[in-house]
């Protein structure tokens, strides 16, 4: 079973930028492409008229041979928005880290997200590498999965029982309310792939989106600045700033007010139990 993290869409298209980065022409370039194709190095998906390309999630550099195609891999992680994929088994440093990291959130899963002593948890998530901006909550029976790839901004507030999925990273803005039981899910499996592949995307969250309770986040979808999303609403597309959508297909049925500037203030009531 293959495991791939988004890169961009038609990247295909744009391997003249990268020729020149690799000491090659064009063609040589379409050939390397091609070759880290069928090794399974890159995947592409088409998606609503665009070529989705994936790279391995699995760190493929010391795994790789041929030297062209580790220097074309290593330019393309580096270009991913996370600090590191997953180690391979040859990186017993990396692999050791990564299950240290995981025993961290699941800790932070069974016992320290039901603790009523929020300074306690945020220190917990920090600790774990998670970013929490200034005055940012997330409360009480909230599931964390990824924690090192997870940025929250300011006065941004996840509220009870909702479920963030970091593991191709998640970057949630300034002023952001996420309502209860939300579930922000980093990708999954390709019913048509033969090996059951999974395909992870990178999620956005933009300052001021307000998600309502239930709603799924997923596929890659960028919730623009100042947008709100109904409850129970399936999201899987990107959604322009401000727009307000509600239905299980998130169909747009009005627009927010420009120029908004209000703290969500998470933190300010039952500090102590929420």
């Amino acid at each position: 079973m293959g495991t791939y993290v988004f890169h961009s869409n038609n990247l295909k298209d744009r391997l003249a930028d990268y020729a020149p980065r690799m000491n090659l022409d064009t063609s040589a370039m379409a050939a390397l492409y091609q070759q880290m194709l069928d090794a399974k190095v890159i995947e592409e998906l088409p998606r609503r008229g665009l070529i989705r390309t994936f790279i391995s999630y699995v760190d493929m550099e010391p795994l790789l041979s041929d030297p062209l195609q580790k220097h074309f891999y290593v330019l393309l992680r580096k270009e991913l928005p996370i600090a590191r994929v997953f180690p391979s088994k040859k990186d017993l440093p990396g692999l050791l880290r990564d299950r240290w990291l995981r025993a961290w959130e699941q800790l932070y899963n069974i016992i320290i997200n039901k603790i009523p002593l929020h300074w306690v948890r945020i220190a917990w998530l920090r600790a774990g590498g998670m970013k929490i901006g200034k005055g940012s909550s997330v409360w009480r029976n909230t599931e964390i999965i990824g924690i090192e790839n997870i940025v929250i901004g300011d006065d941004s507030v996840v509220a009870w029982h909702c479920q963030l999925d970091g593991r191709v990273g998640l970057f949630i803005g300034d002023h952001v309310t996420l309502a209860s039981y939300v579930l922000v899910i980093a990708g999954g499996h390709d019913p048509m792939s033969p090996d059951f592949s999974s395909y992870g995307y990178p999620l956005y969250i933009d300052n001021y989106a307000w998600i309502a309770s239930r709603a799924i986040i997923t596929n890659g979808a960028h919730i623009g600045e100042g947008a709100v999303v109904g409850a129970q609403c399936i999201v899987t597309k990107d959604l322009p700033p401000y727009a307000v959508v509600k239905g299980m297909d998130a169909t747009i049925v009005g627009e927010r007010p420009r120029g908004l500037n209000y703290k969500v203030g998470g933190r300010s009531l039952f500090n102590f139990l929420h």
